[in-house]
C-alpha cells in the first residue's frame, strides 16, 4: 500500500525507495520544489510569501487556505490564538466580502 497525502493542492505519494513524498503528476519531491503553484487556483505565493489564494490578510499572522481540502485550513493570529478547518475557511469569506 502507498501512503498518500496532498501538499499544496496537489495529490502527493510517499517513495520509500527514495524516502521522500513526491508530486504524483510530476514525479518532482516535494522537498525540491515545495513553492509550486497553489492546487486549487494556480497562482503563485504573493510577493511577500502569502497564499495566493488570500492574498494579505489584515490582523493576521499566519495563515493556509487549505488549498482544496478545508480541514487543513488555519488563521493564527498575533495574539497566538488560532482558528481552524470550516472555521477558518468561514473567515476569510468574511475578511473578502469586507474587501469588496
Amino acid at each position: 500500500m502507498t501512503a498518500t497525502s496532498r501538499h499544496r493542492g496537489h495529490p502527493i505519494r510517499y517513495d520509500v525507495e527514495s524516502d521522500c513524498w513526491r508530486y504524483i503528476d510530476s514525479g518532482q519531491g516535494t522537498v525540491c520544489n515545495p513553492n509550486r503553484r497553489c492546487g486549487v487556483c494556480n497562482q503563485e505565493d504573493t510577493p511577500e510569501g502569502h497564499d495566493p489564494c488570500l492574498g494579505t490578510l489584515p490582523c493576521v499572522l499566519n495563515a493556509c487556505c487549505g488549498h482544496g481540502e478545508d480541514n487543513c485550513a488555519y488563521v493564527q493570529f498575533p495574539d497566538g490564538s488560532d482558528i481552524r478547518g470550516i472555521e477558518a475557511i468561514e473567515y476569510f469569506r468574511g475578511v473578502k466580502q469586507c474587501q469588496n
